[in-house]
């Protein structure tokens, strides 16, 4: 059969009416703002100041670098069609963003499960949290995130990659999916996606179980506070992580562990732009700019910094 190669595939975007598109223009520009300077600020604020100079901080920079890297993997490029609506992206760029945005979605995950060990040591095991939480085994859980979500993720989009797409080149998306790409694909593809589901399965509920225990163990051990004003402190701090968290697995576990898998609708996009774009859009605020240490920190360099202004003039 002869078959014509797709060498570009056209993104339908977030929506397509095109004064959606100036105000989902505008509120994702906002956003990705917003995730730069929220996550710049938590990155310079934990380098420059010493008090911060703890595990906690250190997972947290981790963190905020990389959902710098993971958004903008796709929000400068749905910004860009947003504006031209210029829908095409070429066969290798579609594919790079693919890896790209799965391998660093993967090690999202693993971050957010070992942040949440990470504040589980340091409040259920406060006297051995120093002892446990070192600095070799903190950058070793750190390597671990990165390395095992490379080794997951990258043999099924390598297979994705090498499949053979004759067209249809159209995706209702704002970014290279890849149940997407197995759709459009014009071979069987019912080994890749066991092989992305079983993947998938150990990157998010496998997290998950361990983002659970350790905040449940949390919430028993603030239950034990003696102080109301202790807890009630401890609660809401919690309860800010837990509404993100929250947000961030049910969105992704819908979009990615149910039964029928293969994308193309509507919801689809609605579910990719929650966890991709407004989860990242609240987590540097959520975890580290409500901090009062933080706070402290960013009021000190403030200070500084208009103290110097001040002598030079």
């Amino acid at each position: 059969m002869n078959h014509t190669t797709v060498v570009e595939f056209v993104l339908l975007g977030l929506t397509g009416s095109r004064h959606l598109e100036i105000i989902l223009f505008l509120f994702l520009a906002i956003a990705y703002c917003l995730i730069l300077l929220g996550n710049t600020t938590v990155i310079s604020i934990t380098l420059v100041n010493h008090i911060l100079q703890t595990p906690m901080y250190y997972f947290l920079r981790n963190f905020a670098l990389l959902e710098i890297t993971f958004t903008s993997t796709f929000i400068p490029s749905t910004l860009y069609s947003l504006l031209t609506e210029r829908k095409m992206i070429s066969l290798p760029g579609c594919f790079l963003q693919m890896l790209l945005f799965f391998y660093l979605g993967a090690c999202t995950f693993f971050h957010v499960a070992t942040m949440s060990f990470d504040r589980y040591v340091a409040i259920c095991c406060p006297l051995h949290y120093t002892t446990i939480m070192n600095n070799r085994f903190c950058l070793q859980l750190v390597l671990a995130c990165w390395t095992v979500s490379f080794l997951l993720m990258f043999p099924p989009t390598i297979m994705i990659v090498q499949l053979p797409f004759c067209g249809p080149n159209v995706m209702n998306h704002f970014y290279c999916d890849t149940s997407m790409l197995l759709q459009l694909s014009c071979t069987d593809t019912r080994f890749i996606e066991v092989l992305m589901l079983i993947v998938i399965i150990i990157i998010i509920p496998g997290t998950l179980i361990v983002t659970a225990v350790s905040y449940s163990c949390i919430i028993i051990s603030i239950l034990h506070i003696p102080s109301s004003t202790g807890r009630k402190k401890a609660f809401s701090t919690c309860s800010a992580h837990l509404i993100v968290v929250t947000i961030f697995y049910s969105t992704s576990i819908y979009k990615y562990i149910r039964r029928e898998q293969r994308g193309g609708q509507d919801s689809d996009k609605v579910l990719s732009f929650f966890f991709s774009v407004v989860t990242q859009m609240l987590n540097p605020y959520i975890y580290s700019l409500r901090n009062d240490q933080v706070k402290q920190a960013l009021k000190e360099s403030m200070l500084k910094a208009f103290s110097s202004s001040v002598r030079q003039l």
